[in-house]
């Protein structure tokens, strides 16, 4: 067992406020929540949204039911939260009306959760998200040698929980196959009523080619023939369910600079290569610095959560075709990093320099990329 960054969880709950666990299927929130109630002194009750039963109580709004429901505990923990309607309102009548009572909830949609759950708890609830295992938190297991030893593992089978135990590549594939075939877009099809797996998955392979270069919408749908409305649609519904991110294109409104477009990277590096297939090794692969750049990108937004680097992430781009990868604005600061397999020693573009003469410009590459994201 490998030790969370919220473990023990302690720290995150209090007396009438609800803890909500975000995060993708299988990255450890079942196991995080359970280890933490193993050893809680609270008398505490564990529901599955997917129990029927449970569904009918939460969802129905009734004070009686509700507060009947949870009579006698001090902490109610529901797993899963996003199978129950009106989850939000249900958990608010908990936080109100029970005193010094407890809740945890977790789940695996953040569009849906937050949908059901945001306007009804605001000021009455805190909010983590648990992703794959980031490389502070294999720390616990692995010292820095070891990391970089380990480094061509985790571009190609990314740093999920059951990966990082696994005891060979083939039960490594194993997973990957399984929760790209089983889990991976189960919240976008029963929550969102999207009726196309093949859709989503072929999208989600032109995005895996696309890693690191600007992506057309127009293109996208041309290729997939739909219109680009459910192009964006469906990339947003992808965003929101913990498979990849975006980022947009940094401009201060100067006219040879790129806003109009943005770059999506995967949140984890198996799960890219699960889609289309391709667990070789880096020496039989022409796209090491999409994988290496796809990992530093996840990584760094793992950092910034877990860290409470807070700030606005883009990428800058001109017409000219000069570009940084990585940008990052805090405190009015501007913060330039270009991702690199090897080269270490590239200039910034001139005319970023020029232009924004407040900031800072560094080269990340696979001898010093642990600095960056630990």
């Amino acid at each position: 067992m490998i030790k969370r960054i919220y473990d023990p969880l302690e720290k995150n709950i209090k007396e009438n406020k609800a803890l909500i666990i975000y995060g993708p299927r299988r990255v450890g929130k079942t196991t995080l929540l359970n280890n933490y109630l193993k050893n809680t002194k609270f008398k505490y009750k564990l529901d599955n949204g997917d129990n029927i039963k449970l569904q009918n109580i939460l969802k129905s709004q009734d004070f009686k039911k509700i507060l009947s429901y949870a009579e006698g505990y001090e902490l109610i923990a529901i797993d899963e939260a996003q199978q129950v309607p009106n989850i939000g309102m249900a958990l608010k009548i908990l936080v109100d009306n029970i005193k010094n009572i407890r809740v945890i909830a977790t789940g695996s949609s953040s569009f849906d959760l937050s949908q059901k759950i945001g306007e009804p708890l605001t000021g009455r609830k805190t909010t983590i998200t648990l992703y794959p295992l980031s490389q502070k938190e294999l720390l616990y297991k692995f010292n820095k040698h070891e990391l970089t030893e380990k480094l061509e593992d985790f571009l190609i089978f990314g740093s999920y929980p059951d990966i990082i135990l696994a005891k060979n590549d083939k039960e490594k594939i194993d997973f990957l196959e399984e929760i790209v075939g089983s889990y991976l877009l189960k919240d976008i099809l029963t929550l969102d009523k999207v009726k196309s797996s093949s859709v989503l998955l072929n999208l989600l392979k032109l995005i895996s080619f696309q890693i690191g270069n600007l992506v057309s919408l127009n293109e996208l749908a041309n290729t997939l023939k739909i219109d680009v409305k459910t192009v964006d649609r469906y990339l947003d519904l992808l965003e929101k369910s913990f498979i990849i991110v975006r980022l947009g294109g940094f401009s201060r409104n100067l006219r040879n600079e790129i806003n109009s477009k943005s770059k999506y990277y995967f949140l984890d590096n198996g799960i890219r290569n699960a889609v289309i297939s391709q667990y070789g090794s880096l020496e039989n692969r022409n796209d090491i610095g999409q994988l290496f750049e796809n990992f530093i990108i996840s990584e760094r937004i793992k950092k910034c959560a877990y860290n409470k680097i807070y700030g606005s992430k883009y990428f800058w781009r001109n017409y000219e075709g000069k570009e940084i990868d990585l940008l990052e604005e805090r405190d009015g600061k501007l913060f330039a990093y270009e991702i690199k397999w090897t080269k270490d020693n590239l200039l910034a573009p001139k005319n970023f320099i020029e232009n924004y003469k407040n900031s800072e410009y560094k080269v990340v590459n696979k001898n010093n990329y642990l600095d960056f994201v630990l």
